[in-house]
């Protein structure tokens, strides 16, 4: 991905975390507006458009930008020199507004006021636990295909996880600092109360450390090539950032 300059890059993680807002916010009102008072099938309703929508966005933006969406991912990416700490740096602000952006604009599709703070609490030891897990998880999916050539399973891998991971985490699997954020801005099924955001996102960053140390005891041997690679498939790139 060397070859692509980094404004359309950036530009890609923007548009990439707007969607997924939107996709993760905009099902989440939908489906407490189609079964309200049914909470089980409003979840699996939600992680059904997740999964399958992050599916989706990974394989629109991977090729420009390698569809990090998230900035985890960008800083253990970082860590193993897949990109240059600057890459990261840039991606960062870029994912976080535009899960803010995507979040706006989910509200405004449903008739919702475009910026409304959330008082869903979601701050248990549970939770913390909990997203500490998914984030483990998640990092395992994306970085375990990398570092053994099997980066084309990572769309459908990385959406049948965070699908899963909705069921078997109490938190419904957030995993993302940004989408995190983002969610804090919508009062709604999906939404996140400011007071738990800040445990969320230290979890979150818990599990990427973590995760550093289980990749690399499992996974030793990584070029740089592999490195860049992390979602987009081995022949839609080349080379390393």
């Amino acid at each position: 991905m060397n070859d692509v300059a980094m404004w359309r890059r950036v530009t890609g993680e923007f548009l990439g975390s707007a969607f997924l807002a939107a996709i993760v916010i905009g099902s989440g009102i939908a489906a407490q507006r189609l079964s309200p008072a049914n909470p089980g099938l409003e979840l699996f309703e939600n992680a059904a458009a997740t999964g399958t929508g992050l599916y989706a966005v990974i394989l629109m933006f991977g090729p420009v930008s390698g569809a990090h969406l998230n900035l985890v991912v960008s800083l253990v990416d970082a860590t193993f020199g897949g990109i240059r700490w600057r890459t990261a740096c840039a991606y960062i602000p870029a994912q976080v507004v535009g899960c803010f952006t995507g979040a706006i604009i989910a509200n405004v599709m449903f008739g919702d006021k475009a910026v409304s703070l959330s008082t869903q609490s979601r701050a248990s030891a549970g939770h913390f636990l909990s997203e500490i897990l998914a984030t483990l998880g998640l990092l395992l999916v994306i970085f375990s295909l990398a570092r053994t050539g099997r980066s084309r399973s990572a769309p459908p891998a990385v959406g049948a996880y965070i699908g899963a991971a909705y069921f078997f985490t109490s938190s419904t699997s957030f995993a993302n600092p940004a989408i995190t954020f983002g969610r804090m801005f919508s009062n709604t099924f999906a939404g996140i109360a400011p007071s738990s955001v800040v445990s969320y996102i230290g979890a979150q960053l818990i599990g990427g450390l973590v995760a550093i140390a289980v990749i690399k005891l499992l996974y030793p041997d990584l070029t740089r090539t592999e490195a860049a690679n992390i979602i987009v498939p081995h022949d839609l790139t080349k080379g390393s950032q």
